[in-house]
C-alpha cells in the first residue's frame, strides 16, 4: 500500500463534493480524505501503484491544485 500526501487548494464541503466523483473513480485509489483543518489543506491518498502525477493530474481535472509534500 502506498500512501501520499499533497498540499491543496480543496477548502471546504462543498469543494471535497466537487473532487469525490474524480478521485473516487480512479482504480488505483483505495482510500483518500482531505484534512481541510490543516493550514495545506492536506489531501492523503491510499492505494497501489499510485502515481503522484496521476493523482494531481485527477484533482487538476476537477478545478483544485495539488502539489506533493
Amino acid at each position: 500500500m502506498t500512501t501520499l500526501r499533497f498540499k491543496t487548494n480543496i477548502k471546504c464541503g462543498g469543494c471535497v463534493a466537487k473532487v469525490t466523483p474524480h478521485l473516487e473513480a480512479d482504480q488505483a485509489i483505495e482510500s483518500w480524505q482531505v484534512d481541510t483543518t490543516n493550514p495545506n489543506k492536506l489531501l492523503t491518498v491510499e492505494g497501489e501503484n499510485l502515481d503522484a502525477e496521476h493523482v494531481t493530474e485527477i484533482v487538476k481535472k476537477a478545478g483544485f491544485r495539488a502539489e506533493v509534500v
